[in-house]
């Protein structure tokens, strides 16, 4: 059954969700805005068209980007220029320089391209080359947003011979490209995989991490006889193998791929003719009904494999694997794991509704996506489950220190005027989240980061004593005193008079709940009655309170003293005070590691 349109306004807390879902969170403002939008009209201004692209890296060293030029000897070193790639993606993140009427658009980009990274997983450490990394950023950049196809229109003067070019746009098409990409050769060793000597790296973890997979965890059946993953078998990894023989990494990141505009590799010969590609056929395994996979002979170079015939061999082999609907359904789970919820039983019919959508689409991520953040199920949870909607997925540390940011719309040194402090902010939050278990681009398994495909815990492993503890830490360190904004810090006291009437503020009671409602993602229907029905107690309520208003610090404790400092006798040190006080309570609350 198709999945049902979400009806009215969303309000806070569904604004509230779809932004930290999409966009790592959002601020005061931003969510006001969302919850005057219709589901449909949120979802426009996320995927809106013509964002711009981002301007590139540069190396402080030269003042110079180094991705098209390259490298000389006055560059950083590369390890260095692999850090300035990583903190100018966590701008990217952040939305740095973007014009606000396009801000969470561009964000919700970025975001889509980190999911595209967690699914096609790449180590820096083993990449070792900057622009290898850019480049492979890029290329998820582009099938982001794959709504639309890229055409070229035919030549007026003469359409005959330049007819119109239809470039598609879509989940399939990308992972065709990822196979010839540079840092994923090198990554997975395609670029050792020769024939008569094929390295099967690639083509095990093209079957079981990136597209057919081996089934749902915990209900997976047993396998006909070894060598057998259900959905695929090692015969069709060594086939697989042999069809991916032949490239090679491209240092000069000349090779340009005429689909996407961006650099691929090349294959291992003299430059026409692919010497090292297995170009006999190949058959697989009765898992793919005993297909074939040969060279198309006009595609040959003088009755030898070419660029152009193993790229052609390479479509034959990702074709056949979308042929089967397994793969659709494996890559939906990791969409659902990443926007919806970790758990997913065999009869989830929403699985089910957004498989249809995908393959309806050609495989498109942006209408599946659409369709999900549009839908009553995505707010609302499935049939039957109870826990797959407001906060059921625990913050990554990404989500965490980049929504702590956004949530408190911190200002980001400019990247044209300030690069070294764009560059030290940024780094200081790549840091963070190495501290809470995420290195970016440095997952400690081939499959990728733990929290999204190892079965059972998924996101639960973003916590233990450790991590715990130092997201606390890094809530008390970025609250601070709450009168300074220096080193990432908030200036809570401009915050609450920026984003809060001072009526509310005074009313001690009314703004706990206003903080908590904008901060916490189960914070509907709350009061301080002893038979509230909200979704925090009234006891974590009530803690809230005490730590506000009766902790020990400057002032009198209570509720009079607190509105007669706003009514009569201000003071900026007792109000930051006591704000960091009740934001330290609400931000290291357990509610608050949930999105």
């Amino acid at each position: 059954m198709p999945l049902t349109p979400l009806e009215g306004t969303l309000g806070r807390k569904r604004a509230s969700h779809l932004l930290r879902r999409a966009c790592f969170g959002a601020t005061p403002s931003e969510i006001n805005r969302f919850a005057n939008y219709t589901a449909q009209q949120a979802v426009a201004e996320l995927f809106q068209d013509l964002l711009p692209d981002p301007p590139l890296p540069v190396d402080p060293m030269t003042g110079t980007e180094w991705i098209t030029t390259g490298v000389t000897d006055a560059n950083s070193e590369e390890f260095q220029l692999q850090q300035y790639f990583l903190s100018w993606w966590i701008g990217q993140m952040l939305g740095q320089g973007v014009d606000e009427t396009q801000k969470l658009s561009y964000i919700f980009r970025e975001r889509l391209i980190f999911f595209l990274h967690t699914h096609f997983t790449t180590k820096k450490s083993v990449v070792g080359n900057s622009r290898s990394l850019y480049f492979q950023n890029a290329l998820f950049r582009y099938y982001a947003f794959d709504k639309e196809d890229r055409i070229i229109p035919a030549d007026e003067e003469n359409p005959e011979e330049f007819p119109e070019q239809v470039f598609p746009k879509n989940f399939k098409e990308l992972t065709k490209k990822i196979c010839v990409d540079n840092a994923m050769l090198r990554f997975l060793d395609g670029r050792l995989n020769v024939k008569g000597s094929p390295n099967e790296n690639f083509a095990r973890e093209l079957l079981e991490l990136y597209t057919i997979g081996r089934g749902l965890e915990g209900s997976v059946p047993e396998a006909d006889s070894d060598g057998d993953y259900i959905y695929y078998t090692e015969q069709d990894v060594q086939e697989g193998a042999r069809v991916l023989s032949g490239f090679d990494t491209d240092i000069s990141f000349g090779n340009i791929d005429e689909d996407t505009n961006l650099p691929r590799g090349v294959i291992r010969g003299n430059g026409t003719i692919a010497s090292q590609h297995d170009n006999d056929a190949k058959t697989f395994s009765f898992r793919f009904d005993d297909q074939q996979i040969t060279a198309d002979p006009d595609l040959l170079v003088s009755g030898q494999p070419g660029e152009e015939s193993v790229l052609d061999e390479i479509n034959q082999l990702v074709e056949m694997i979308y042929g089967r609907e397994e793969t659709a359904r494996y890559i939906i789970r990791k969409v659902y794991r990443f926007f919806v919820y970790h758990e997913i039983t065999p009869d989830n019919t929403l699985i089910n509704d957004l498989v249809e959508v995908f393959e309806t689409n050609n495989y498109k991520l942006q209408p599946t996506l659409d369709a999900l953040f549009s839908s009553r199920e995505f707010y609302e949870g499935d049939d039957g489950v109870e826990d797959n909607r407001f906060g059921s997925i625990i913050k990554s540390p990404l989500d965490l220190s980049l929504g702590f940011a956004r949530s408190f719309d911190q200002e980001i040194p400019d990247y044209e005027t300030d690069l070294n402090g764009f560059y030290e902010y940024n780094g200081n939050i790549l840091g963070i989240a190495g501290q809470l278990g995420l290195d970016l681009y440095e997952p400690f398994e081939v499959a990728g980061y733990s929290a999204y495909h190892q079965y059972p815990l998924y996101n639960r492993s973003w916590i233990n004593t450790t991590y715990l503890t130092n997201r606390y830490d890094f809530i008390r360190r970025r609250i601070g005193d709450g009168l300074s904004s220096a080193e990432g810090r908030v200036h809570l006291l401009d915050f609450v008079r920026e984003n809060f009437e001072e009526s509310l503020i005074k009313d001690a009671k009314a703004f706990i709940i206003e903080v908590a409602t904008l901060f916490l993602p189960v914070s509907e229907n709350i009061d301080f009655s002893d038979n509230s029905l909200g979704e925090l107690t009234s006891e974590r309520l009530n803690f809230f309170y005490q730590e506000f208003l009766f902790k020990e610090g400057l002032g009198d404790p209570g509720e009079e003293p607190w509105t007669d400092l706003w009514e009569n006798n201000f003071n900026e040190n007792i109000a930051a005070e006591r704000l960091t006080f009740l934001f330290n309570a609400i931000l290291q609350s357990p509610e608050y590691q949930l999105m």
